[in-house]
């Protein structure tokens, strides 16, 4: 190849570099999957239920070292803002045996609703949902506004969620 053809290319892969680089308007946020929730309680609740609140989804398991660790942070997050309109739901993966869920939750007080996923159904319609703790932020249209692979930054968390819930 020629200089001036090996040039073009590396001009033409720099610019194509630097567009992926650029930031980009996010995609406008896409609808939560249409899933009932079981709580513990027995309590039935579909996503299109909780629309007019902003929800926090949270996949967990009590085997789950970094989710038993971020818990009492999502309990101060649920306690901080519940009475703006904003509610959490806890759902323990499907190999998360029931009993140790139960235990759990009763030996932490958890405030919120906490669900079963027996058949893996609500984490594969929130994308596949594989990895603990993977958390979801809903906006009251019912909308994924971000979704948290790991333990969140609660601060970003919070902030987020502060803006999504509005003036109170």
């Amino acid at each position: 190849m020629t200089r001036h053809l090996l040039s073009a290319l590396a001009f033409a892969a720099a610019v194509a570099i630097g567009w992926f680089a650029l930031p980009h308007d996010p995609a406008p946020p896409s609808a939560a999957p249409p899933v009932e929730f079981v709580t513990l309680k027995g309590e039935r609740i579909a996503t299109a239920d909780l629309r007019g609140r902003v929800v926090l989804v949270n996949f967990w398991a009590t085997t789950c070292g970094i989710c038993v660790e971020e818990m009492p942070d999502l309990v101060a997050t649920h306690d901080k803002y519940r009475a703006r309109g904003f509610e959490t739901v806890a759902v323990a993966m499907r190999y998360d045996r029931p009993d140790h869920v139960v235990e759990f939750t009763e030996k932490r007080k958890l405030p919120f609703k906490v669900s079963l996923d027996v058949q893996g159904e609500i984490a594969k319609a929130f994308g596949d949902v594989r990895l603990t703790p993977t958390t979801f932020v809903l906006d009251r249209e019912g909308r994924v506004l971000k979704r948290y692979v790991g333990k969140p930054d609660f601060a970003e968390l919070n902030a987020l969620i502060d803006r999504a819930l509005g003036p109170g």
